[in-house]
């Protein structure tokens, strides 16, 4: 399956791009299916209350994650692209108050928040560590209608159908530079003499007009900027229960003032890379609006990364934001395809590693690395993440994830930076890595796969 940059980047809502968009998400594609109707169960009546059953990781880390407000606000109609913050209080504490869903083209569905939103904390559903089971019952507590979706990491969403019929990869991509994995990239760049950024744009332009991806592109990167700059003039308490003190503006004051006084120390340019990570993540434990990079999780690295270019590289400028972005997206996609993103699936060194990955493969490019150079700092990036866990406390998005993206940024900038020292020959490749990370995720123990059952998630008290 081709994998689009706006596949890998999507405009959505803190704090989860998989226990928070996703539940969402799936939520909205029920509303369709038991709208449409054609799967009602035979004898069944009119469907006249819903319920949802979550699994696995999401029922071990869904309150610190939101997934049942998302789930209940996914019911009522929202989508992240439609999120209104004020809006959703307003209509959660009406359904908390009457116990009746509004739902779109359905109109009022009974659904008690204390009973019909279950948290199962047993074994996970067989096809994915993040799986739930969304029902329609009729008037008279007969089944009406069921679906399992499992929310696979980044915001994508399907169906327990949609994930068995998803093994077979082999059929052909219907795009000009079919690479299913980065040496088929790097092969396919030097037989053609175009940059990976150049080979994946015309690879979505095989799906969409250029003018479609030019404004895309832009509205991606303004809601990255625009996140930092949020995260960057915000203070108080995070919500959770944590009372984590956001720390992105003094860090960020402290920084221009020691500009301004010409104190800076050369390692102080780790503190400006990390600060703009920090703003991101601090905005996605917030419930702010983010991209997802390649997940909500990880949302930091890139734009952190870009940030970093536009204000620290000389001569650097907007107009190679595209490549950035493009480059970035393509390497996503490869380790998307190969292994995972998802936190629950192989922990974070598939969401921050990831992340990593891609936030290296894009400032190499954009610093004028080659095809090789740019598959060797994205390897780089990754390789240094390989087996790191996923282990919030207190199931939220907050600790470590939020220092995790700092670090992940400077890792991808120290990855690119290397990598650009040399000619792009080096010992691992970056599809051995991947490799290296889907058997890594396979063998760790599922407590240190977004479940908050190990880790720092025990061994810090959370409250």
């Amino acid at each position: 399956m081709f994998l689009s940059v706006f596949d890998i980047f999507k405009v959505g809502i803190g704090p989860s791009s998989s226990h928070t968009m996703g539940p969402m998400i799936a939520a909205e594609r029920f509303l369709k299916r038991v709208s449409d109707g054609r799967d009602r169960i035979p004898g069944s009546g009119d469907p006249a209350r819903l319920r949802c059953v979550l699994h696995g990781s999401l029922a071990f880390t869904g309150k610190g994650h939101a997934t049942d407000r998302a789930v209940i606000l996914g019911l009522a109609g929202f989508t992240p692209q439609n999120y209104d913050a004020d809006r959703a209080e307003a209509v959660l504490a009406e359904i908390t108050e009457k116990h009746v869903i509004d739902v779109p083209e359905l109109g009022e569905m009974r659904f008690d928040p204390d009973t019909d939103m279950v948290f199962d904390y047993g074994e996970p559903l067989p096809g994915h560590a993040n799986g739930m089971v969304l029902e329609a019952w009729d008037a008279d507590d007969n089944l009406a209608d069921t679906e399992t979706y499992y929310s696979v990491g980044g915001g994508f969403v399907v169906t327990a159908r949609e994930l068995e019929n998803a093994g077979d990869d082999s059929a052909p991509l219907d795009v000009p530079h079919p690479f299913r994995n980065a040496a088929e990239m790097v092969r396919m760049a030097d037989e053609s003499g175009k940059s990976v950024a150049r080979m994946k744009r015309e690879n979505e332009l095989a799906h969409m007009s250029p003018e479609e991806l030019d404004r895309g592109l832009k509205r991606i990167w303004e809601v990255m900027s625009g996140c930092i700059d949020e995260g960057l003039s915000r203070e108080g308490t995070l919500p959770g229960g944590l009372s984590l003190r956001r720390r992105a503006k003094r860090i960020h004051d402290d920084l221009v003032a020691e500009q301004g006084r010409n104190l800076t120390a050369p390692h102080t340019i780790n503190d400006w890379i990390s600060v703009y990570a920090i703003a991101v993540n601090e905005e996605n434990a917030a419930g702010g609006q983010v991209v997802t990079a390649p997940t909500n999780g990880a949302a930091g690295v890139v734009p952190a990364t870009i940030r970093y270019m536009l204000s620290h590289v000389p001569g650097a400028t907007s107009s190679k934001v595209p490549e950035f972005l493009l480059t970035a997206s393509a390497v996503g996609a490869i380790i998307k395809s190969n292994a995972s993103i998802s936190g629950a699936e192989v922990g974070c060194q598939g969401e921050v590693g990831s992340a990593a990955a891609m936030a290296a493969a894009g400032l190499a490019a954009c610093l004028g690395g080659t095809p090789r150079q740019i598959e060797n700092a994205a390897e780089i990036a990754l390789e240094h993440h390989l087996g790191m866990t996923c282990d919030p406390i207190a199931g939220l998005v907050q600790a470590p994830c939020i220092e995790r993206n700092g670090l992940g940024a400077i890792k991808a900038v120290s990855a690119a930076s290397l990598a650009l020292r040399g000619d792009g020959e080096h010992l691992v490749s970056l599809d051995a890595c991947i490799e290296t990370m889907r058997q890594t995720g396979r063998d760790m123990d599922v407590k240190y796969k977004e479940t908050s059952l190990g880790g720092l998630a025990v061994n810090v008290p959370s409250c």
